[in-house]
């Protein structure tokens, strides 16, 4: 059993990840000597570079010295990793992110909220209403939030709010008191079998909570219902605080659900819901949700978006065209995972109905590898029987030139998906 008190040094493989970046910020401020490493610098590693964490740019044995009392890795990194290889040859200890999350979470009041869609809005709505209501959280969040300018608090309250993932059952290593499930869909089928396995992992996550518990979800939909019906928790449809007349920092019917579960946890936690409803009139949302980035030199206005998901993007483009009825949506989408474009490839076909135009990059490969099966030329050809504009190109730099050529004044230019496609957009607003 790792006892954090007596760990001075921690080593992060795949340090830029956006969790793992938060617990190494959360031990670096605990007085601990961290490092990190990671295939690539990024936003997120110089944020961690200017608090004073050393990061190495790749993967290198001579990056875990004798001294380091523990290795943190993300789940994507293999025991073939030559670092994890090194740390083993010197008796180092080394665990993956979501069980270094369980040892955090198990000394505190740990709020977890998970769902297929809306996890990380969700989590900020919940850390700004406790925050404005003095109860000093700790945060471990999914992206940057945009007043605190980064993926964690350091709180002196009781509470820890945290993003829970499903992906490889990772979430069940959390010590949760309260569990939020804001949906569940299809999703990460690289792993699961489909959607009864992946309900089964929300059951057994949920399962982990004791009579004492919340439990909080919408009852009424369809696929969450089977999870919730047999739970000992304390049970809070959140349905009916989604109901209530409340202005929001954000647009979108699906922000007005994400708010409506932040709610039902304040209320659960003592906080009346009108007063949780009024600290997210000003909600300023999270990098990569939804994210106002600027304007072009020809006046196109540029949004950033992590949707990546079917569902994700039709909800996404729906509160774009109600705020923009008339103008021209042109969305620059990523697919993000050969086996989520090629499994879902139909409903993706679908989901940019409320685009003008479709403009289609190659597909972040993440962890995983090519077999040929599916590109973003295939995708295209399906969406042709959706779309009418929908053109594929090679690389960034082509997407950018002609996006820079053909913006006119106006223009509602969205790049979207879950790599680096934001990229495109920051470019564009360099120009």
């Amino acid at each position: 059993m790792i006892n954090l008190e007596k760990i001075k040094k921690v080593h992060f493989i795949g340090v830029g990840g956006i969790g793992i970046s938060a617990i190494a910020r959360m031990l670096s401020l605990e007085g601990k000597e961290i490092t990190g490493s990671d295939s690539s610098l990024s936003p997120v590693t110089i944020e961690l570079e200017n608090m004073g964490i050393k990061v190495y740019e790749g993967h290198d044995a001579w990056n875990v010295t004798d001294d380091i009392d523990l290795i943190v890795r993300t789940i994507a990194v293999p025991d073939e990793n030559p670092e994890v290889a090194e740390a083993m040859k010197l008796n180092i200890p080394v665990i993956s992110y979501p069980e270094m999350l369980g040892i955090v979470s198990k000394d505190k009041y740990t709020i977890a909220v998970s769902g297929t869609h809306g996890k990380t809005t969700t989590t900020a709505m919940i850390a700004k209403i406790l925050k404005d209501n003095d109860l000093d959280p700790t945060v471990i969040v999914g992206s940057m939030l945009k007043e605190e300018k980064s993926n964690f608090i350091s709180g002196k309250g009781p509470y820890l709010v945290v993003e829970a993932c499903e992906y490889r059952r990772s979430f069940l290593n959390i010590h949760p008191r309260m569990v939020v499930i804001t949906n569940i869909d299809e999703d990460h089928l690289d792993y699961f079998k489909d959607l009864k396995d992946i309900q089964s992992a929300f059951g057994e996550f949920a399962g982990k909570l004791r009579s004492e518990d919340y439990l909080i979800a919408d009852v009424l939909n369809e696929n969450v219902r089977p999870v919730v019906s047999d739970i000992d928790a304390k049970l809070v449809d959140y349905s009916s605080y989604r109901e209530m007349s409340f202005e929001l920092g954000v647009f979108g019917d699906y922000n007005k659900s994400n708010a409506g579960a932040a709610i039902a946890v304040a209320h659960a936690l003592g906080i009346t819901p009108r007063k949780a409803a009024e600290s997210l009139k000003d909600f300023k949302g999270t990098w990569r949700r939804q994210e106002l980035k600027g304007e072009t030199k020809s006046g196109a206005i540029v949004y950033d978006d992590y949707a990546h998901h079917p569902t994700e993007i039709k909800a996404t483009l729906d509160a774009l065209r109600k705020k923009y009825p008339t103008e021209k949506i042109i969305v620059a989408f990523q697919p993000h995972l050969y086996s989520r474009t090629r499994d879902h490839i139909k409903e993706f076909a679908g989901a940019f109905t409320n685009a003008n135009k479709i403009l289609l990059a190659p597909i972040y490969a993440a962890r995983e590898k090519n077999d040929g099966t599916i590109s973003s030329e295939i995708l295209r050809d399906e969406m042709l029987a959706h779309s009418e504009d929908v053109q594929v190109f090679n690389s960034f730099t082509d997407l950018t030139v002609y996006a820079s050529e053909t913006l006119v004044k106006g223009d509602i230019f969205v790049t979207m998906g879950a790599g680096n496609i934001y990229e495109v957009g920051e470019k564009l607003l360099d120009l």
